[in-house]
């Protein structure tokens, strides 16, 4: 006699992150050599999980009491986080380092603020993302591409923001400095950055979110992917 059950399926922490991430940073992701791919998904899983704390914390007060949380185990060794969290599970490929993505937690706090948001907080939240990837850079070996990595994730952040913001005064103020944004290559193991800054700019242009993922999008993201221009 035949056994009809199914059989088991498992879903590893990877591929929860995975799907937890924007569609923009799925694409940026598969660039990513198979030795950065965990360091770079956590990064990325990071940012979309404080994000989306933002937008569903009805107070202030609540999404500060939220990134307090992170900011907190971030700066605790990987030996006495929780287990079960698939988020802090995978923050452990950053081998000890993790604790510098407290500057991504500060960014995002900025955002808590009454509206409209004065330009430094503005610029601090760019720079907090920014900071972030050249906290990966480090991980994955490339500090000397400090300077690079800082330019680049600041004219990322600033686009993708630019495309976030409902108030027109912040709407306006970011405009100007994306415009101002210095942009730069790096190398293969950082691609996915370069991914998303082109999408970013290219949403941005184009006033939609069709603009990061349209098939001339797709095309954009491959080629800064895989030839890194």
């Amino acid at each position: 006699m035949t056994d009809s059950r199914s059989p088991e399926i498992t879903v590893s922490n990877e591929d929860i992150l995975v799907q937890s991430l924007p569609t923009v940073s799925r694409l940026a992701l598969a660039y990513a050599p198979k030795a950065a791919r965990e360091p770079t998904l956590a990064l990325l899983a990071l940012d979309a999980r404080l994000a989306h704390l933002l937008r569903h914390s009805r107070e202030p007060m609540m999404a500060q009491l939220r990134l307090a949380w992170w900011r907190e185990s971030l700066g605790q060794p990987a030996e006495q986080w929780p287990e079960g969290e698939p988020l802090l599970a995978l923050l452990r490929s950053w081998n000890g380092r993790h604790g510098a993505l407290s500057a991504l937690v500060d960014g995002w706090e900025t955002m808590t603020g009454a509206a409209p948001l004065p330009a430094n907080a503005l610029e601090a939240m760019a720079n907090g993302r920014a900071e972030a990837f050249v906290a990966l850079a480090e991980v994955l070996g490339r500090g000397n591409e400090r300077e690079a990595v800082l330019s680049l994730g600041r004219a990322w952040a600033l686009n993708d923001l630019a495309m976030r913001l409902g108030h027109p005064q912040e709407r306006e103020v970011v405009h100007e400095l994306a415009r101002s944004a210095q942009k730069a290559r790096v190398s293969r193991p950082l691609r996915p950055l370069m991914v998303l800054h082109g999408l970013a700019e290219r949403r941005l242009a184009k006033g939609d979110e069709a603009g990061a993922t349209s098939p001339a999008a797709l095309l954009k993201a491959m080629r800064l992917g895989l030839l890194g221009f």
